[in-house]
């Protein structure tokens, strides 16, 4: 708001400038010098009020910007700041041993599976092994073994 109110005062500056200038014109004309002499200083002085009001504006938009960027900063700090909590929520459920209790269980399970698998595969004789494979070979025969080709002449076509 204080931009677009400066912005304001800059145009209506700017205008008078105008004015003053085509009047001291007009005075110089007329042979009164003095009275257009003052009127350029007090031009004068309001070409330097505009030039501090171009630098008002210019340090009211970089205050913007930091304002702005701030609040974006703030907001990534927070969302840092709702990250650590959840983070040390989750610590809290799963401790250091509570993890290696598991992954000690997990092995476990893993080497008693191991054990089942050894002692389920020890329990086949050699015997037994060369009946699976025979099996396998006999199922590996009809599967390969083609039908026969018939000896008689394929029909012609009927138009």
């Amino acid at each position: 708001q204080q931009r677009d109110k400066l912005k304001q005062y800059q145009k209506r500056i700017s205008l008078n400038l105008e004015r003053e200038r085509a009047l001291a014109r007009q005075l110089l004309k007329e042979g009164r010098k003095e009275k257009a002499m003052l009127l350029l200083k007090k031009k004068r002085y309001q070409e330097q009020l505009l030039d501090k009001t171009e630098n008002q504006i210019s340090n009211l938009e970089r205050m913007v910007q930091d304002i702005e960027f701030t609040q974006i900063e703030m907001k990534v700090i927070e969302g840092l700041k709702i990250g650590n909590e959840c983070l040390n929520k989750m610590h809290q459920v799963m401790s250091i041993e509570e993890v290696e209790r598991i992954i000690g269980e997990t092995q476990d399970a893993v080497e008693y599976q191991r054990q089942i698998d050894e002692i389920l595969a020890g329990s086949l004789t050699e015997e037994d092994e060369d009946a699976i494979l025979e099996e396998l070979n006999a199922i590996t025969q009809e599967q390969m073994e083609l039908p026969e080709v018939p000896s008689e002449p394929l029909p012609e076509k009927i138009p």
